[in-house]
C-alpha cells in the first residue's frame, strides 16, 4: 500500500519500528496532496512549515522513547474547530478574514498528543447541508468520483481521507455530519453520544451536537477518540470519567443486533439494501446474532424525522445563522441558496418545548428494542450520491434520502459510521451501528469484528488512483 493510505495504527507501528519516519510520511500525504487538490478541492488552508517542525520533533521522540498517543501522525482538522489566532470563516463570504479568538478543546488534545497537523478542511457554509461547496471555498469533490459530493459537512474531512492527503481528521455532526462523508467517502467515523467529547457554547449544550474522530479504519478512529474525549473543565456538560474504546477485533458471540432496512419509512436504494445485507452476513459470520426487525417496531419515517428535529434547529442553529445575517444586511445574498433555504425552514418550525416532548418519544421505540438487542444496524445514506454541486435547497427532498438525522434527534446514543461495499457510480455504501445510550464500546466492537470480516476498505485498492 501506498504510504499517503496507511492507516495510522500502521503507522505508528512503523514509526515504533524505525522502519517509517514521521518526515517520510508527511512527505508522502503533501505529495499527495499537490496531485490531487486541484482535483478534489478539499483544504482550506495547509500549516507545512509548523507540520514539519511537528514532524521532526516526533521523530526525536520516538528516538527518545517519548512518543505520545498520536506521535507523527499528520491529521486534518475541519474549519468549524477554531485555533485562536488562525481563520473562522465558516465557509461563508459574510465572514471571510474573521479570526477566532479560542481554540478548541479537542484541538489543544490533538496537538498534545502529537499529532502533526497540516491543515484545515472545508465544510458547507456554517455547516448547514450534506454537501460541501460554498462561494468562499468553491466545490469539494469526492475523490472516488469527482462529479459527485463527498458529502458534508464534514466533507472536506472525509475527501482528504480518501484522497490519502491526510491519515486522520476531525469532524463534527449535528445531523449526520461526520457520518454522511464517512459513507460517501468510504471511510469510518464516530458520532458520539453527547457530551462525550468536550465542545465550546453554544453547540457543547446541544444534544444533537457532537465533535467526533474520521479515519481509514476502525482503530484508527479509536484512537483519535480516545485523545479527544472525556471531561474539560471549560465544558460543564462534558462527561466523566473518560472512557476508552478499541479496534482489537474480538468474536461475538452471544451479541444480539437488529437490522432494520428502512426505520419505519426511508426506501433505501437496491444497492444500498445488497450491501447492508452483506454487512450483516458478516457480522453473522463473527457469531453475531442479526435480526432483521419489522418497520413497526421504529415507527419513524423522514417526515416524522423532520417535523421533530425542525423545532430543534428552529431553537439552536436558525437564530446562530440569522444573526449574521442581521449583522450584514446589506449583503445577506451572499448567503448561499442552502443557508438560505435552512433559514427559511427554521422559520417554520415548531415550538421548541413541545419539540423536547417530541424528541422523548420519538427515543421511546429505540429504547425499548435496544433492551433487546446490543445495537442497531442500518444504512447510512439511502441514495448512492449526490452531485457536487446539489443545491440543497429542498431540505425534505435531501432528508428523506439521509437516514443519519434520527440518531441525532436521539442524540445520547453512540453511532459508529462503517463502509458496507460501493456502488456502480464508485461511490461508496453505509452502515452504521447505534449502541445503547453512551454504549461506545459495543459499538466499536462490532464495527472491528465487521472490517476484519468484510476486508474491503483498509485493502489498497478500495482507495481511490485519482
Amino acid at each position: 500500500m501506498d504510504l499517503h493510505h496507511l492507516t495510522a495504527t500502521e503507522a505508528v507501528g512503523r514509526f515504533r519500528r524505525r522502519e517509517l519516519s514521521p518526515v517520510e510520511l508527511l512527505d508522502a500525504v503533501v505529495a499527495r496532496t499537490t496531485a490531487t487538490e486541484p482535483i478534489v478541492n478539499a483544504l482550506t488552508e495547509e500549516f507545512l512549515d509548523e507540520a514539519y517542525d511537528a514532524a521532526r520533533a516526533s521523530e526525536a521522540r520516538y528516538a527518545r522513547g517519548e512518543a505520545r498517543p498520536l506521535e507523527g501522525v499528520p491529521l486534518i482538522l475541519k474549519e468549524e474547530q477554531p485555533i485562536a489566532g488562525r481563520l473562522a470563516e465558516e465557509g461563508s463570504l459574510l465572514e471571510q478574514g474573521t479570526t477566532a479568538d479560542v481554540t478548541h478543546p479537542i484541538v489543544e488534545r490533538i496537538f498534545d498528543a502529537g499529532a502533526v497537523v497540516h491543515g484545515r478542511a472545508t465544510t458547507p457554509e456554517f455547516c448547514c447541508a450534506p454537501v460541501t461547496h460554498t462561494k468562499l471555498w468553491g466545490i469539494t469533490r469526492n475523490p472516488h468520483n469527482p462529479e459527485m459530493t463527498p458529502g458534508g459537512s464534514s466533507g472536506g474531512s472525509g475527501a482528504v481521507l480518501a484522497a490519502g492527503s491526510t491519515v486522520l481528521a476531525t469532524g463534527s455532526d449535528i445531523g449526520g455530519s461526520i457520518r454522511i462523508p464517512s459513507s460517501y467517502c468510504g471511510v469510518v467515523g464516530f458520532k458520539p453520544p453527547f457530551a462525550r467529547v468536550p465542545g465550546l457554547p453554544p453547540f457543547n449544550s446541544d444534544t444533537y451536537c457532537a465533535d467526533g474522530p474520521m479515519g481509514r479504519s476502525v482503530a484508527d478512529v479509536a484512537m483519535l477518540q480516545n485523545v479527544i474525549s472525556g471531561p474539560w473543565a471549560g465544558d460543564p456538560a462534558s462527561l466523566r470519567p473518560a472512557i476508552r474504546v478499541s479496534g482489537a477485533v474480538e468474536p461475538l458471540t452471544g451479541v444480539r443486533i437488529a437490522l432494520s432496512y428502512g426505520l419505519g419509512g426511508y426506501r433505501p436504494d437496491p444497492v444500498v439494501v445488497a450491501n447492508t445485507a452483506a454487512f450483516a452476513e458478516a457480522l453473522r459470520a463473527r457469531g453475531a446474532i442479526v435480526d432483521e426487525i419489522d418497520d413497526a417496531l421504529l415507527p419513524w419515517g423522514p417526515e416524522r424525522v423532520l417535523e421533530t428535529a425542525w423545532a430543534h434547529f428552529g431553537a439552536v442553529m436558525g437564530p446562530f445563522i440569522e444573526s449574521v445575517g442581521q449583522a450584514h444586511p446589506d449583503t445577506v445574498d451572499q448567503l448561499m441558496p442552502y443557508t438560505r433555504a435552512f433559514i427559511a425552514s427554521t422559520a417554520d418550525a415548531g415550538a421548541y418545548v413541545p419539540g423536547l416532548e417530541a424528541e422523548s418519544a420519538f427515543y421511546r421505540p429505540l429504547g425499548e428494542l435496544l433492551e433487546r438487542y446490543d445495537a442497531l444496524l442500518c444504512p447510512t445514506i439511502a441514495n448512492t450520491g449526490l452531485a457536487a454541486d446539489e443545491p440543497c435547497t429542498d431540505s425534505a427532498a435531501i432528508f428523506s434520502e439521509l437516514m443519519t438525522l434520527p440518531f441525532n434527534v436521539v442524540g445520547r446514543v453512540p453511532v459508529l459510521a462503517v463502509p458496507s461495499g460501493r456502488a456502480p457510480n464508485g461511490v461508496p455504501t453505509g452502515v452504521q451501528i447505534v449502541g445503547r445510550t453512551f454504549d461506545d464500546t459495543t459499538v466499536f466492537r462490532i464495527g472491528a469484528a465487521a472490517e476484519a470480516e468484510l476486508d474491503l476498505w483498509t485493502r489498497a485498492e478500495w482507495w481511490p488512483a485519482l
